[in-house]
């Protein structure tokens, strides 16, 4: 700070001004991107104690300023004090104890060179994939400091860990097994241990390792130098009472949550598809297409079985799966391709996938059944979004589990968006963003070896050289062929048609007898899912895709009414209703679950001319009159 500064510093408090500072936490933005310029953020770097070396590795990845839990956390951790620090997902909490050691064991030296010396840090974490990458991040950055870390966990060999502890090693990254496993073993020494963290306490309590916590925290003979760090998203009764017993009582807090419910991420957008359990694959796939981005993407799966064989349907140059069954070595590896993007689809299961921290994520999908709690929904969303990032989560859900979608919306503070099918004019257009990407990144050095089939494949198919690259386009793409869906059911053998007046609609009767008057009897029976629009103008229903012909030019002579295929499913006056398959026959050729859409006798459902059962009726015996 110059001399012209400190004037201005101290005519500010003369004249009784605020200095920057002091500003209230209310005004302090919870993100360094709510600062265009970084001195003036109270978050840039430049604020904090970290070394010019650190702070340099930090520029090269991007990072010019703390977020808010680690802005909060970094005095207390680097003035001596335990902590309890708590933030939802994605928010940083990793860096948050990872910079304020580096930069204490760096002042203080302790992390000295000699064979085998014992540890000064030691770092708890409830799952492999969460020890790895905060040893990634210790390494990364206690390298600038020259102190060694080693990460060790359940699956892999003892004797390289074994090993690396008797050379001598700084700080100690593992999940509690392993480090109990360690302990009992007489491997570990934590007499000179400085710092003690336990990252993800919550989730350690969820998956069982509450007695090998308890035992690591106890093995510590003199706790009075020892600082102890705690992060937990959620404080339920073990961790309160581990930070009772295992912190000192002059203990620090950062809480970023509060007395809040369990919120997910602000910078995810959450959007809802109903989607039929035997249409899946296919649907993941276009989902896939329209809102991946081209960039990274985690499909989260209910069992095993479903990850192995969803990954295999969409291909294994385009995805892998990820689940217990799938041995220690082959996960690292899966894990290492989908980092660097030799695949781009992740098909996972919640406890292979917990504790994955992947900034680069586009999109989450999960598919076809929400899960069983609200925490498990925000777990499986806040994989993307992270760091500042914004995403997207599709969830996916069968209507016999629709009563669930309210219940995720009140405890996780946000409301769903609800999007219909992808259609194939949505899919060509974003898949050929895609391709275009692909054929840019071809080199031009090939370009002489495919010139002279390139200008065979034109003379040969006597057609334009634009309509040529577009079907080559549509290849890499992936859409050689337009599939309808419904927008309704997300049904690949349907399609969704909208009808179309303009005057009001009081009842689907007028629909039926308006489309009786030019249809045959196999097409007006075929039709299921008739549901009336909001405006009360129009209606939408369902028919097979290989009738859609008959619907379109049927229509071309009417001139008080209109059908189309839309993009997109209008709002609607109420919820379908559940109906049975295409066809007269058993009780819903079209209609409610009780029939179709009948005229009388003959079939119980669907349309037809004599007496019926059920369903919606002109007459006759049993039918809704209209």
């Amino acid at each position: 700070m110059d001399s012209s500064e400190k004037k201005e510093k101290k005519r500010k408090k003369k004249e009784g001004e605020e200095p920057e500072k002091k500003r209230k936490k209310s005004e302090v933005p919870s993100s360094p991107e709510k600062s265009d310029i970084d001195v003036e953020n109270p978050y840039a770097l430049e604020n904090f104690r970290i070394s010019d070396a650190v702070k340099g590795m930090l520029r090269e990845k991007g990072i010019k300023a703390l977020f808010q839990i680690q802005a909060q956390s970094f005095d207390i951790v680097l003035d001596g004090d335990d902590l309890v620090g708590r933030a939802r997902t994605g928010q940083g909490k990793t860096l948050a104890f990872v910079l304020p050691i580096i930069e204490s064991l760096r002042k203080s030296s302790s992390g000295k060179k000699g064979y085998g010396r014992a540890p000064t840090v030691l770092v708890l974490a409830p799952t492999r994939e969460l020890a790895k990458q905060v040893h990634a991040d210790f390494e990364c950055y206690g390298g600038a400091a020259g102190l060694s870390t080693i990460c060790v966990y359940g699956g892999s060999q003892y004797g390289p860990q074994q090993n690396a502890m008797r050379r001598g090693v700084d700080i100690v990254v593992g999940t509690p097994g392993r480090i109990k496993d360690f302990l009992d073993r007489g491997d570990l020494n934590l007499k000179t241990l400085k710092f003690r963290v336990l990252d993800e306490a919550d989730e350690m309590l969820n998956m069982g390792f509450v007695e090998a916590v308890e035992a690591i925290l106890g093995a510590v003979e003199d706790t009075s130098s020892v600082q102890t760090l705690l992060f937990s998203a959620t404080m339920p009764s073990w961790v309160k009472e581990i930070a009772t017993r295992f912190l000192k009582p002059n203990k620090k807090t950062v809480d970023l949550v509060g007395d809040e419910k369990m919120k997910a991420s602000n910078n995810v957008k959450h959007l809802l598809l109903q989607c039929a359990y035997s249409a899946r694959s296919q649907m993941i796939a276009d989902v896939i297409k329209v809102y991946g981005s081209g960039g990274r993407v985690i499909v989260f799966t209910e069992t095993k079985n479903d990850a192995s064989e969803l990954a295999g349907s969409l291909g294994t140059n385009v995805a892998r799966p990820l689940h217990g069954d799938i041995p220690q070595a082959q996960r690292e590896h899966t894990l290492a391709g989908f980092r660097s993007a030799k695949f781009l689809v992740l098909v996972a299961t919640d406890v292979a996938a917990r504790g994955l921290d992947i900034n680069d994520v586009q999109l989450i999908i999960q598919q076809c059944e929400p899960p069983k709690d609200v925490e498990t929904y925000i777990h499986r969303s806040g994989r993307t979004g992270r760091a500042g990032n914004t995403g997207i989560a599709v969830m996916m859900f069968d209507r016999k589990k629709e009563y669930m979608i309210p219940m995720i919306e009140a405890k996780a503070g946000f409301k769903f968006e609800k999007i219909t099918p992808p259609q194939p004019s949505t899919i060509a257009k974003e898949s050929s963003f895609t391709a275009i990407k692909a054929v840019s990144a071809v080199s031009d050095s090939v370009v002489p070896f495919f010139k002279e089939a390139a200008e065979q494949l034109v003379s040969d198919c006597k057609r334009p050289a634009m309509e040529l690259l577009a079907k080559a386009l549509a290849k890499i793409a992936g859409c050689t062929e337009v599939k309808r869906r419904s927008l309704q059911t997300s049904h690949d053998d349907a399609t969704t048609l909208l009808f179309e007046v303009s005057k009001p609609i009081h009842s689907v009767g007028y629909i039926f007898n308006a489309l009786r008057g030019f249809l045959s009897e196999e097409c007006s029976s075929s039709i299921r899912r008739m549901n009336l629009t909001a405006d009360g103008k129009a209606a939408v229903f369902d028919v097979p895709s290989a009738m859609v012909d008959e619907f379109l030019i049927g229509n071309d002579g009417a001139d008080n009414f209109t059908i189309s295929i839309p993009e997109a499913l209008p709002e609607l006056t109420a919820k379908p209703e559940r109906t049975g398959g295409y066809g007269g026959g058993g009780y819903g050729g079209g209609g409610s679950s009780r029939g179709g859409y009948s005229g009388g006798r003959g079939n119980r459902g669907g349309f037809s001319s004599g007496r019926g059962r059920g369903g919606y009726s002109g007459g006759g015996r049993g039918g809704r009159k209209y």
